[in-house]
């Protein structure tokens, strides 16, 4: 490219794009209808749920802790009153899984004693192995031989079949 090249014949163009300042006297309408929108609902809505938030967050309950309200047993139903039949069964299952959990909450704390506590865990783990043994017994006695398809009907004949023996062995 010669040295001689003449630069008032090809101006260089702008590096940045002129901005326009366009000055009316009349107000822009959509900007006025933006903050006034922003200012009356926006700001208010947002700051009242962020209100609800802290509070909802400080009474948030826990999903593992909910609580069921106790049902009629099966013995307290009337004949014929299909929804609290349904009801007491729906309400055995739930106690029967909590027994199952209480179980294995127990077995889960006697394994950690006997790892804490080695060769000496006979003799530091005895209260943690009576609880486990008297939960067990109850836990067998109540749900041993329902089976796989265990109700709390059958539950309660066997309820009513262990009375029956307990009486007939007093008398």
């Amino acid at each position: 490219m010669p040295q001689d090249s003449n630069h008032d014949a090809y101006p260089r163009p702008p590096q940045l794009t002129p901005i326009v300042d366009k000055q009316t006297a009349v107000p822009n309408l959509g900007l006025v209808v933006e903050k006034v929108f922003h200012y009356t609902v926006d700001v208010p809505v947002t700051a009242f749920r962020g209100v609800l938030d802290t509070i909802q967050e400080k009474n948030r309950p826990v999903y593992y802790h909910k609580k069921y309200r106790r049902v009629p047993d099966l013995t307290e139903c009337e004949e014929g009153d299909y929804t609290c039949y349904y009801e007491a069964e729906m309400q055995w299952k739930r106690d029967y899984k909590v027994d199952q959990e209480i179980m294995k909450v127990l077995q889960e704390r006697i394994k950690a004693c006997q790892v804490r506590e080695g060769h000496s865990a006979t003799q530091n783990c005895a209260k943690e192995t009576e609880l486990l043994t008297k939960t067990a017994a109850n836990y067998r006695s109540r749900y041993e031989d329902l089976g796989a398809y265990g109700s709390a009907r059958k539950c309660l004949m066997k309820q009513k079949e262990r009375m029956m023996a307990a009486e007939a062995q007093t008398s």
